[in-house]
């Protein structure tokens, strides 16, 4: 597999992952209004015909998407994934303070990737993992992040 295309891949995973676009569900908790900050950060990654030296770079980075909410929003509108992804959720609960979901994302070649998070959130963002898993023509990939969501601004 082209090093290129699992490149093209993470980011577009990253981006379902952390893009604000509408709430899913109605929000059990409403985040004040304004700029968030959505950081993911690669924990591990497997991804077979990805050359060594690129996942240990890509260990450790992080990635900042930077947010706006309106007024009643919760934090599904935080980690609801971007459009442009065309990601399905097929699991998703948010309550007391918990949230927990599943994703579909299809990708250009091959099976759709999987994305499952859990984490806990409050009034001043989520804290929380994701672990995205697939197959590439290689074999079976699995990428861990780690999320956060912080308020920055009005």
């Amino acid at each position: 597999m082209p090093t290129r295309y699992i490149w093209a891949m993470f980011r577009t995973l990253a981006a379902a992952l952390i893009l604000l676009p509408s709430a899913v569900l109605a929000a059990d908790l409403a985040l004040a209004p304004g700029r968030w900050d959505v950081t993911s950060t690669t924990v591990d990654m497997s991804v077979p015909g990805l050359p060594g030296f690129i996942a240990r770079m890509m260990q450790g980075k992080s990635k900042t998407e930077h947010k706006r909410l309106s007024a009643g929003q919760g934090v599904e509108a935080l980690i609801a994934p971007d459009p442009k992804a065309r990601c399905h959720v097929d699991v998703q609960h948010v309550a007391d303070g918990k949230y927990d979901q599943v994703l579909t994302c299809p990708q250009k070649r091959g099976e759709p990737v999987h994305v499952t998070r859990s984490g806990t959130y409050d009034k001043t963002g989520f804290v929380g993992r994701a672990t995205v898993t697939g197959t590439t023509s290689k074999g079976p990939m699995r990428i861990v992040l780690t999320q956060r969501a912080a308020r920055v601004g009005d």
